[in-house]
């Protein structure tokens, strides 16, 4: 696929991520507005009940703190990924929500874990480490930029504080390492010049044949210009003649 149908902006690539986020609050809202609690749907890991929190977990929140926390990330990660990896984005959104879920039911801890946290450690994850594996400038340039962002999560993916899903956070780099890994094709390749390619000739370029094998520079003598014929120009007169 062509560069620039990679990054090309569309509706869908902020529609999506709005539609999204709007899921995970009016689900918060029902909970509030009718005083019901969806953490029972959350991953309550090995327990064949709690398996069903793979797919419901990423749309359930603590407290108003805990999805504002998760919204801004979420979005801004969400948007990235439908611009510069379209091809492959509702792969990564929706097989990363499965096993990020499914690897935090088998190593986490006996209790329900909830939040879209798991899911923006596998986005940060996969857009740093495919930006490297890629070498597009514009990938690595992403990839800074989500360091710059979002690099001190990597300490919340170990047990430094108490009440937070490091096993979630976990799962999520994991998973985001591997979907860097798997997903190879469609991707924007850098682009290569005409040196770097396989069939490239030595002999045949223009530019190199100024220079001989000890790399100096030659100068080609110029054709000289052909001179060009001058037209010639014939002039005709008529006698005018009176009538009387």
């Amino acid at each position: 696929m062509d560069t620039k149908e990679h990054f090309k902006f569309s509706t869908g690539v902020i529609a999506y991520p709005v539609v999204f986020v709007l899921i995970i609050w009016l689900v918060f809202w029902f909970e509030v507005r009718f005083g019901v609690n969806f953490i029972k749907y959350g991953v309550y890991p090995q327990t064949l009940k709690g398996l069903r929190g793979v797919v419901f977990s990423p749309f359930i929140h603590g407290d108003i703190q805990h999805i504002y926390h998760n919204t801004v990330p979420l979005f801004v990660l969400s948007t990235a990924l439908f611009y510069f990896y379209r091809p492959i984005a509702w792969k990564v959104l929706f097989f990363g929500i499965l096993i990020s879920g499914f690897l935090t039911w088998c190593i986490g801890r006996p209790s329900y874990h909830i939040g879209a946290s798991g899911l923006i450690y596998v986005l940060v994850s996969f857009t740093f480490f495919k930006g490297v594996f890629a070498k597009h400038y514009r990938l690595i340039a992403l990839s800074l930029g989500v360091v710059f962002l979002y690099g001190s999560m990597i300490w919340y993916a170990a047990p430094v504080e108490e009440g937070i899903s490091w096993e979630g956070h976990l799962s999520g780099l994991v998973t985001g390492l591997i979907f860097a890994l798997f997903f190879r094709k469609e991707i924007a390749k850098p682009k290569k010049y005409a040196w770097e390619r396989d069939d490239f000739n030595e002999a045949d370029d223009p530019f190199l044949k100024h220079f001989d094998a000890d790399g100096n520079f030659i100068e080609t003598p110029q054709e000289p210009e052909e001179e060009q014929e001058q037209p010639t120009i014939n002039y005709t007169y008529k006698k005018h003649s009176e009538n009387h």
